[in-house]
């Protein structure tokens, strides 16, 4: 049954879409855990499936790994090869685009999203869900990276009233139509699992397992992951920049009221050198919330100067897959 289901692959009806970034390490790994899983839920559900690998520029051996694993399984998995590293959403975006099943789900390489739990973001997908998110259960992250996370994800929902539980797992499945309506968004910058939500007409989040990264560490530096926040509050929402002006408003009329008061005082107790010190505690304190301002405003900004360019958002060296 599983060999007849591998040979489908040319109409594979799932498919899962892996970015891969100096992963050597640990995709041999990932391909002992992840095509075992895949073959069992073929035969289980009749269900044909295929692998895309994007390898995003990675300057390790991952590549080579890659490309033997083609050779290996040739009917069920193909490598897109980036010239440079472009982003691991810019990476999910490229297996969109070489994916041909009607459920995609994507997966990242360091195995701290177990591939066995692909069977159940089928099921789901295929009681009709569009959308499946997940919930890392028992997070093996560190306690900062833990409380950063849930502290982002609450200020991302009161911003964008995207009510994601778990933004960062990219372990999530998609139908067909999602996809398609992600890949029709020509953002230069986009946060792909938020995206994939706004679209969803029957969304659904699961809990999925989580265990320690295989090998190698996380590829997200903390600039990265306040430069990703940044980019989805910004992404998908003008309410920064609707708090900011009320923000000036209100600080406007404090300084007005805080001019009247000081001029009164003025009058009745005469020149006092305490309200110096006042004045410049208040000056420093307005041109900081100023220089955040103007730096708000240049995020949506640059975001539009991305926009305009309209260079590619990646560029494919080559495709491995099965002639």
């Amino acid at each position: 049954m599983t060999a007849n289901l591998a040979t489908q692959a040319s109409n594979p009806e799932l498919s899962i879409v892996i970015p891969v970034y100096n992963e050597e390490d640990g995709l041999q790994a990932l391909f002992d855990r992840l095509y075992p899983a895949l073959d069992a839920l073929a035969s289980k559900r009749n269900l044909a499936y295929e692998v895309v690998f994007v390898n995003d520029g990675s300057k390790d051996r991952s590549a080579g790994i890659l490309a033997r694993q083609v050779e290996l399984r040739p009917d069920v998995t193909r490598a897109v090869l980036f010239y440079s590293n472009f982003g691991q959403h810019m990476a999910i975006m490229a297996g969109f685009e070489y994916a041909r099943g009607q459920y995609i789900i994507t997966l990242d390489a360091d195995l701290q999203n177990p591939p066995e739990e692909i069977d159940a973001l089928t099921h789901e997908l295929l009681n009709g869900h569009d959308y499946v998110g997940t919930i890392r259960a028992d997070r093996r992250d560190s306690f900062f990276r833990k409380i950063a996370s849930r502290a982002m994800n609450h200020l991302r929902e009161k911003i964008t009233r995207i009510t994601m539980t778990d933004q960062g797992c990219m372990l999530r499945g998609y139908s067909r139509r999602i996809v398609d309506l992600v890949r029709q968004c020509d953002e230069s910058n986009t946060f792909i699992p938020a995206l994939g939500y706004t679209f969803s007409a029957n969304p659904k989040e699961i809990s999925v397992k989580h265990e320690e990264r295989f090998a190698g560490e996380s590829k997200y530096s903390l600039y990265q992951l306040i430069r990703l926040n940044f980019d989805l509050v910004t992404g998908f929402s003008v309410m920064p920049l609707q708090i900011f002006s009320i923000l000036g408003m209100l600080l406007a009329m404090a300084a007005g009221s805080l001019f009247i008061h000081l001029l009164v005082r003025r009058f009745i107790l005469g020149a006092e050198v305490e309200g110096v010190f006042t004045l410049f505690a208040l000056t420093f304190f307005l041109i900081g919330v100023m220089l955040f301002g103007l730096g708000l405003l240049g995020e949506y900004i640059g975001r539009i100067y991305q926009q305009v360019r309209q260079r590619p958002r990646y560029v494919v060296q080559t495709v491995l897959e099965k002639k």
